[in-house]
């Protein structure tokens, strides 16, 4: 898929040249491509309590969004323009899982997921422009696609969206079936539908340091003991008893002092923060698990793969899947590190140690044979 994803291009060309620099229009980055569900399938998952969805109508001059579950009722009708998205339904299609995996030339770890939108005519979510990458595919249907580099960022105060007040386009096209629009950060962009149509949204995470620096401390304050107890036996009376003294100060400011980190831990930290499933994620175990033989068995007939909602990522010989540290025999670390490449091992007559841990895996609903 690759030969044309790109428009023609290698990986390594599009990361040179156009990766978080400026946008890339590829006509029929997948021929023939018209979806991986149908609307129907969307709707579906927009009303499921498990899935994150967003309605979103508008007139002339008012906008409003419904969070979901969606009803059934509001998923229909044209009188106004509407658009219902839907995140993250790679966890729930292998198709669209399998597509967002297309685009692991970009690393996983900034993989985020796959939105797909559904609009009626004229629908969209106005003048916007996001913090991260995307590459917005379309499936269904057509697109009129308006983009600018402006410096002006302000937004429609009041709205319910983050809608610039002023948008500059200056290229615009229609994209049909199979054509693909990458778009760096920070890049205005508006999409409206042409007829109905369906779009699909591949998304990067791009955290930013106040969020990093959240999750980090809270890392910390789960690795760290300071020794010693706050004490003053040279205690004078105070001028002011109400005053923080100085020497309090200076003996609080040395015992925070050994709070440290170091690199090592910054690689443990972000293997539990890339790896952790989003809040309303939830893994099933299988109700009658196989026999470790059976299951041996079926590994050596079929493999193994990763469940779509499994996230497992390595940093030399570390492992971290689903946001906790994997152990991971040292014979296997190869084979470890091909599953999370490709998230499928082939056939394999797995060695004892292997097999054993893919077998908690499964059992932990993590990933399955075959």
């Amino acid at each position: 898929m690759l030969t044309t994803l790109l428009g023609g291009l290698t990986p390594a060309q599009f990361l040179a040249d156009y990766w978080q620099k400026k946008p890339l229009l590829i006509r029929q980055a997948i021929p023939g491509f018209t979806g991986t569900l149908r609307k129907t399938e969307l709707f579906d998952l927009a009303r499921s309590p498990d899935v994150e969805s967003r309605l979103i109508r508008h007139t002339e001059s008012e906008w409003s969004v419904t969070h979901g579950p969606q009803r059934a009722a509001d998923l229909k009708g044209k009188r106004d323009p509407w658009t219902v998205l839907v995140q993250g339904v790679n966890l729930f299609v292998p198709d669209a899982d399998r597509l967002l995996h297309s685009f692991d030339f970009i690393p996983q770890a900034r993989l985020d997921d796959l939105m797909v939108s559904y609009a009626v005519d004229g629908g969209g979510v106005g003048p916007h422009f996001d913090h991260y990458d995307v590459f917005l595919l379309q499936g269904m249907g057509r697109r009129h696609w308006r983009i600018g580099d402006q410096a002006d960022r302000s937004l429609i105060e009041g709205a319910p969206l983050r809608i610039l007040k002023h948008f500059a386009p200056t290229e615009d096209w229609i994209l049909e079936p199979g054509d693909m629009l990458y778009l760096p950060p920070h890049y205005a962009h508006d999409g409206v539908a042409v007829g109905e149509c369906m779009t699909y949204s591949i998304g990067f995470r791009t955290p930013t340091g106040t969020e990093l620096g959240h999750q980090f401390l809270g890392y910390l304050q789960d690795q760290l003991s300071l020794n010693g107890v706050y004490a003053d036996p040279g205690l004078t009376p105070p001028d002011h008893s109400a005053e923080i003294g100085p020497a309090m100060i200076d003996q609080v400011a040395d015992m925070l002092a050994n709070i440290r980190w170091d690199r090592v831990q910054v690689a443990d930290f972000l293997g539990r923060h890339l790896t952790e499933p989003k809040p309303h994620v939830f893994f099933e175990p299988p109700e009658e698990p196989l026999s470790p033989r059976a299951f041996a068995a079926q590994v050596k007939n079929g493999g193994f793969r990763l469940d779509a909602r499994s996230l497992l990522l390595f940093q030399g010989e570390h492992f971290y899947l689903n946001g906790e540290p994997a152990d991971v025999p040292a014979a296997e670390f190869d084979a470890i590190r091909y599953l999370a490449d490709h998230r499928a091992l082939p056939s394999i007559a797995a060695s004892p140690a292997l097999a054993t841990c893919l077998y908690n895996w499964y059992c932990d609903g993590f990933g399955t044979p075959g």
